[in-house]
């Protein structure tokens, strides 16, 4: 099958959760078909790394977008305009007719959109388009704009909320079919758009890759959070995590020491390094922190977000002590596959369980790694994505 494929953002290096998702799917689909894709990138730099890609496509087209979202031009246009900030940031004119050319020099069987926002890049077509939706961008935006955005204003960025909204649920009426990566997710597509034909194809892992290095654990036990610091849901989750799950902790276990590691950190996060707080920016491989650390904790309340994090620790053997929003989607069991618990205080104590029962953290980091194994490797959720292209095509 030839298709032609869409992201707003080149997926390769793995910066991210929808990196990851994005390359190994790429990656799997390409041994049964033709893919050609179309990427945003926000540096020159990055075209390096259309090689990587060139092993799996038969074409890489890149268009680039602004380096910094919040550019005067970028405000402007979105005030004046029908579109929501997400999609003006992103929407990039040379893209847009490159794609109308493509479409009549080539025949495709198949569109396949990641992210709504990428779809006003396509002109009107008789192709069938599978649109993948990764997260519910309006709540994303609206749980910003409630936790973070300067009060005077949130009642101007609520627009911006209310366009997103309205311009999801139109690209989803656009589509043949929608994916979505949770049943959560599908549950409120269908509350805005009670006709839409949707799919759920969940993220996976390269268990491969992740369960190659062998654990090394330090004298020192260390609590582990992983994160890309561009989502808020992230930055909140270490406040959680620095404010009150890790006092307790370091009380019960003087020794312990706290690790943060990601991308794109904020100064406020950069400036907690101490003692007892280690902040690793960029670290070269990200296997390095699940094997040196004792155990991954996500205390994650904010809406959106891929959960890769929480399949890459488990996949490492790394027991996991999260929130149900952490875990949402996963289907994991508690107290089996990972600990999940909604109140601070319970994931303080199990984390303090953890560090201090080894036969405990061992079991749970056994259990989790062998249910990542039988339901998330990369292959098995690409031939979930299979056999939706083939059902689109065939329809």
């Amino acid at each position: 099958m030839k298709i032609l494929m869409l992201t707003p953002y080149l997926p390769f290096p793995l910066i991210s959760g929808g990196h990851t998702r994005s390359y190994n799917l790429i990656k799997n689909l390409s041994k049964k078909h033709e893919i050609t894709l179309y990427s945003l990138i926000k540096d020159e730099k990055e075209r390096k790394n259309i090689k990587e890609l060139k092993k799996f496509c038969k074409k890489v087209k890149v268009f680039k977008r602004p380096s910094k979202p919040w550019t005067l031009r970028n405000i402007l246009r979105t005030g004046f305009s029908l579109y929501p900030f997400v999609v003006i940031r992103n929407l990039v004119i040379e893209e847009k007719e490159a794609i109308q050319k493509e479409l009549q020099n080539e025949k495709y069987d198949l569109i396949h959109a990641e992210t709504f926002y990428a779809m006003p890049h396509l002109p009107e077509t008789d192709i069938p388009i599978l649109l993948v939706d990764q997260t519910i961008e309006h709540l994303v935006y609206k749980h910003y704009v409630e936790k973070q955005a300067p009060r005077l204003l949130r009642p101007l960025m609520m627009i911006d909320v209310m366009k997103i909204r309205y311009w999801e649920s139109y690209y989803w009426r656009q589509a043949k079919r929608v994916v979505a990566v949770s049943e959560s997710d599908k549950r409120l597509m269908k509350k805005h758009v009670p006709d839409l034909e949707i799919d759920i194809v969940s993220n996976g892992v390269d268990m491969g890759h992740f369960s190659e290095k062998k654990v090394q654990k330090n004298t020192r036990p260390r609590v582990l959070y992983v994160g890309n610091f561009t989502w808020l849901q992230n930055i909140e989750a270490v406040d959680v995590l620095v404010e009150k799950v890790w006092p307790q902790v370091k009380q019960k276990i003087p020794n312990a020491m706290l690790w943060v590691v990601g991308m794109n950190m904020t100064d406020k996060i950069k400036n907690l390094a101490s003692n007892d707080i280690q902040i690793t920016e960029a670290i070269p491989d990200i296997r390095d922190a699940y094997r040196k650390a004792s155990v991954l904790v996500a205390p994650i309340e904010g809406p959106g977000g891929t959960r890769l994090k929480i399949l890459e620790a488990m996949a490492s053997g790394l027991p996991v002590v999260t929130t149900p929003v952490g875990a949402e989607g996963l289907y994991l069991k508690d107290g089996k596959h990972a600990v999940i618990k909604k109140n601070t205080n319970d994931l303080a104590k199990m984390t303090i369980k953890i560090l201090n029962n080894s036969g405990f953290a061992k079991k749970l980091g056994e259990e989790g790694k062998r249910y990542v194994y039988e339901n998330y490797s990369w292959k098995s959720i690409a031939q979930k994505l299979d056999s939706i292209y083939q059902k689109i095509v065939h329809e």
